[in-house]
């Protein structure tokens, strides 16, 4: 690792931000006290909210964290596409019973507003999703001591954020749970995304700064495999969204090991962005007719998601997971961080053993 990135943990394992409640701050400072670096998700928060879950993270660890912001997205959706999925999902309105979202309700996820406040107040770690921000903002970070991380799903995205001043990168394999990264949203590279191993060493033939891999690691063996193809920490995500800790609802967390739900894919259903989840009813039914429209299409099917989840319907809800969801522990998560860090060792032992003999 990094001398900055060791600085921030004892162990090169980082807690995925996972926005809509599941990076809550009791998660977070679980995993930091316990010798990772945890991520508040700051997406879909006003401001102000982001600004109370830091002050109660704080009151919880005095470790150091991390806060994940989401980009601003251009305004590049088709409105007309976005109206004709509003009357395919009038069926789903009528079945739970709860009114469609306001499609416009806002495409800058209150940027500005947190970008100033966590200038004013810093924080350890700042992680950008859905783009790279511009030097100025980069250098205005520095200038306060926060380390910062853009999330990268290509070597020519990495290049960007190093140009930009990026202390880091995320780099993002297409076997991660949740939205992929991209920095441009274009359907016609749907499906295109790269394994997490080959990414990783292409970045890293790509750009000097230090690179924090992700993308369906459940295991401290997975973590090994990311450290010798180049990186210098592991994030995960599905395997932390289990903990008691995390604010997952129950029926998300239990889907992950439900037999019924076999497989993930990518799926523009929920939010009008590729993103990776388990393939249920409601992802079949209207994921091939989801238009390219984010954050449009996440407000749309705002209400019925949590309806769904109301309901106790996990058939309706976006149950976000990577690749390797079936190997998910039900762990607390400074246990969990403890024996990713075992595993680790072991599998740094094997290596180290193996080739002596």
């Amino acid at each position: 690792m990094s001398s900055a990135l060791t600085d921030l943990c004892r162990y090169p394992i980082v807690q995925a931000p996972m926005a809509g409640g599941t990076s809550c701050p009791q998660l977070v400072a679980a995993v930091s006290e316990a010798g990772g670096l945890g991520f508040l998700a700051a997406g879909y928060k006003t401001a102000d909210g982001m600004y109370n879950e830091i002050k109660q993270l704080r009151g919880l660890t005095g470790r150091p964290f991390g806060v994940n912001l989401f980009m601003p997205q251009p305004a590049l959706a088709d409105p007309s596409a976005v109206e004709v999925y509003r009357h395919q999902l009038a069926g789903e309105a009528a079945w739970y019973e709860t009114p469609l979202g306001d499609p416009d309700s806002g495409g800058d996820d209150n940027y500005d507003a947190k970008l100033a406040i966590l200038l004013e107040d810093p924080v350890p770690v700042v992680s950008f999703t859905f783009g790279c921000p511009t030097r100025d903002t980069l250098d205005a970070f520095a200038g306060v001591g926060t380390y910062t991380v853009v999330t990268v799903t290509t070597p020519e995205e990495a290049q960007t954020a190093q140009w930009a001043g990026a202390d880091a990168v995320c780099v993002q394999g297409v076997e991660a749970g949740g939205h992929q990264s991209t920095h441009r949203d274009d359907p016609q590279t749907d499906g295109a995304g790269i394994g997490l191993l080959s990414l990783v060493s292409q970045v890293r033939e790509t750009v000097q700064i230090p690179i924090v891999a992700t993308g369906g690691l459940m295991r401290g063996s997975q973590i090994a495999a990311v450290l010798a193809a180049g990186a210098e920490a592991a994030q995960l995500g599905t395997a932390f969204l289990v903990c008691p800790e995390s604010g997952a609802s129950l029926l998300h967390k239990q889907a992950l090991t439900n037999p019924l739900f076999v497989r993930t894919a990518l799926t523009r259903a929920f939010s009008g962005r590729p993103a990776r989840g388990l393939v249920n009813r409601f992802m079949r039914e209207h994921g091939p007719y989801a238009p390219a429209a984010y954050p449009q299409v996440h407000y749309l099917t705002a209400g019925l998601r949590k309806a769904a989840a109301k309901a106790g319907d996990a058939q309706g809800m976006a149950l976000w997971a990577g690749q390797g969801h079936r190997m998910a522990r039900e762990l607390p998560a400074s246990r969990l961080v403890r024996l990713l860090a075992e595993e680790l060792d072991a599998a740094r032992t094997a290596v180290s053993t193996g080739s002596t003999q």
